[in-house]
C-alpha cells in the first residue's frame, strides 16, 4: 500500500513546494514595495507613501532666503510650504506643530493665523481658540477689501469672530504648493498676483517673464504682509526666492501598495516631470491650444501600462494596487460628466451643458491644472456648504438687486465684477497626498471626500469601487 501511496504523495509535495517557492517569489517583490526607500533628503513621508521633489542640485538649498526669517515676526515662506507637505502645509502637521510649540510656532502669529487679528492669544487654551481654523482646515486669513466700482455692494455679514466688515473681509484660504510653479497660469487663488495675462507661445516652451513677475510680486507680498517686514527686501533677495521656487518639482513616488510608481513603464515621481512639455493653452477642451491641436482626453498616460495585470503574478499585492491606479486614470480620463451650473465654464460658452470628463478642466498633460487662466465656480464656496466655523457674506447686485450668499467672494473681490462671486483657479494635481485638506478652504479633509463632493455635485453615479480607483490614482499623482 505504501508503494502505491508514495508516488502520488510525492506529487503532493511537488505541488506543495511549488506553490511555496512561488509565494515567496511573489512575496519578495510584495515586502519590497512596503519598504520605504533610502534614506534621500529629496523624498519625504506623506500619508499614502513617499513624496519626491526633483531640484536641478539634486539637494534643497537650505540657504537660500526661502527659508529665512526676513520680517517681524519670526515667519519665514518655509513656514507655510514644507516638503513634507508638498510645499505647502497640511492640518495635521500644523496640529504637531502647534502641540510641539504650545502654540508659539511663527506661523501661529494673529495677523492671519488667526481667526481675527483681534484675537486673545495669551494662554495655551486662547492660542487653540485663536488659531481652530489653521489648525482644523489647514487654512490662514486673507483679509481684502470690498472693491472700489463694483457692481455689488457687501449687505450683510455673518462672521463667528466678529471682526470682518467691508473694510476687510476674512476670507480662509489654503496656502499653495511653492513648487511645480512654472505650469501656473495664475497665482493665488484668486489670481491677483498674476502680474500679467500670460502668453501663449506658439512653442512647446512657456513664458517664464510672466510667471517670474507674478512669483517676484508674490514673494514680495508675503514677505510685507505674512511676515511683517518694515520694509522690502532687496530684490537679490526676491530673484534668490523665485529662483528656487520655480525650479523645483514635486510628485509623489513611492505608494504603500503599488511600491515604486516609476516600475515597469510607470512614469510616476518627480524627476522626469520637468521635462514635461507644456505652453499655455497646451490641449485646451474648449479650443484655446495656440497650436490648434485638438484636445485629447487621455490628458494623465502615467500608469497606461499598468491597466492589465499580469495573471502570473497574481501573489504580488503590487500588481492589484497597480491596477486600481490604472483603473482610476482610466476614469479621470475618460469618465463622462454632465457638466452644468460652473460659472466661467457653462455661461462662458453658452451651452448650458457640457459632456465633459475631469480632463475638462484639468487638462495640461500629465499636470492636470487648467493650461489657461479660467478661474470657475464649481460651488465650494456657496452658502449650501457653509459650515459654521466659516463667515458667510451677503451681496447685493446694485444693478438688479440680486442676492447671493457666500463664504468667499473669489475673484470678484479682485475684479468687482458680479459674475466673478464665487470663481477660484484649479490647483495642480501633482503631490496631492501629502497636502490634505483640499479645496480652497480645506473644506474636504480626504481625497475621498474630494471624490465624494464631485460624484454628488455633477451626479456622476460612482459606484464603491470606483470611487476607491479614483482615489488610489489621485494618491498616485
Amino acid at each position: 500500500m505504501f508503494r502505491y501511496c508514495l508516488p502520488r504523495t510525492r506529487g503532493r509535495l511537488r505541488v506543495a513546494m511549488a506553490v511555496l517557492l512561488l509565494g515567496v517569489a511573489a512575496a519578495g517583490p510584495a515586502q519590497q514595495a512596503l519598504m520605504p526607500p533610502r534614506a534621500d533628503p529629496l523624498i519625504t513621508r506623506d500619508p499614502s507613501g513617499w513624496l519626491q521633489t526633483s531640484t536641478p542640485g539634486g539637494r534643497i538649498d537650505k540657504r537660500n532666503p526661502f527659508f529665512r526669517s526676513l520680517g517681524s515676526n519670526g515667519r519665514s515662506c518655509n513656514s507655510c510650504h514644507r516638503q513634507e507637505n508638498g510645499w505647502t502645509v497640511s492640518a495635521e502637521s500644523v496640529q504637531q506643530r502647534f502641540e510641539a510649540t504650545r502654540g508659539t510656532d511663527p506661523i501661529f502669529r494673529p495677523v492671519d493665523g488667526a481667526n481675527s487679528p483681534l484675537a486673545d492669544v495669551s494662554t495655551y487654551a486662547a492660542r487653540a481658540a485663536a488659531y481652530s481654523m489653521l489648525l482644523e482646515r489647514g487654512v490662514i486669513r486673507v483679509g481684502l477689501p470690498m472693491p472700489a466700482n463694483a457692481e455689488f455692494t457687501l449687505t450683510k455679514v455673518d462672521d463667528p469672530y466678529h471682526y470682518a466688515s467691508a473694510k476687510e473681509l476674512s476670507l480662509f484660504r489654503r496656502p499653495l504648493p511653492a513648487t511645480n510653479l512654472i505650469w501656473d497660469t495664475a497665482v493665488m487663488w484668486d489670481g491677483r498676483e498674476t502680474f500679467a495675462p500670460f502668453k501663449p507661445p506658439m512653442d512647446a516652451g512657456i513664458d517664464m517673464e510672466d510667471i517670474r513677475a507674478s512669483l517676484a510680486s508674490q514673494a514680495l507680498h508675503a514677505i510685507l504682509g505674512h511676515e511683517q517686514a518694515a520694509s522690502a527686501p532687496g530684490s537679490d533677495v526676491i530673484a534668490s526666492i523665485v529662483d528656487f521656487e520655480s525650479h523645483q518639482f514635486t510628485a509623489q513616488y513611492f505608494d504603500d501598495g503599488a511600491g515604486r510608481l516609476n516600475e515597469d513603464n510607470g512614469m510616476g515621481g518627480a524627476a522626469i516631470l520637468a521635462q514635461q512639455k507644456f505652453w499655455v493653452g497646451i490641449n485646451d477642451a474648449l479650443g484655446n491650444d495656440p497650436t490648434t491641436e485638438p484636445f485629447d482626453p487621455r490628458v494623465i498616460r502615467l500608469f497606461d501600462d499598468w491597466r492589465d495585470p499580469d495573471p502570473s503574478f497574481r501573489f504580488d499585492s503590487r500588481v492589484w494596487a497597480r491596477a486600481a491606479i490604472a483603473r482610476g486614470q482610466q476614469l479621470f480620463n475618460s469618465m463622462r460628466i454632465e457638466i452644468t451650473g460652473v460659472a466661467g465654464l457653462n455661461d462662458a460658452t453658452g451651452r448650458a451643458v457640457i459632456h465633459g470628463t475631469c480632463g475638462t478642466c484639468h487638462d495640461s498633460p500629465n499636470i492636470g491644472n487648467h493650461s489657461v487662466g479660467a478661474p470657475l465656480n464649481i460651488g465650494i464656496a456657496d452658502a449650501s456648504r457653509r459650515t459654521p466655523d466659516l463667515p458667510l457674506y451677503t451681496l447685493t447686485n446694485l444693478r438688479t438687486g440680486e442676492v447671493v450668499q457666500t463664504t468667499d467672494p473669489g475673484l470678484a473681490l479682485r475684479t468687482g465684477k458680479w459674475a466673478d462671486i464665487g470663481k477660484f483657479k484649479g490647483p495642480n494635481l501633482r503631490g496631492l497626498a501629502g497636502r490634505a485638506p483640499y479645496f480652497h478652504n480645506g473644506s474636504a479633509a480626504t481625497l475621498r471626500d474630494v471624490v465624494d463632493f464631485y460624484d454628488q455635485r455633477f451626479h456622476i453615479g460612482l459606484s464603491e469601487q470606483q470611487k476607491r480607483d479614483l482615489v488610489a490614482f489621485l494618491s498616485a499623482l
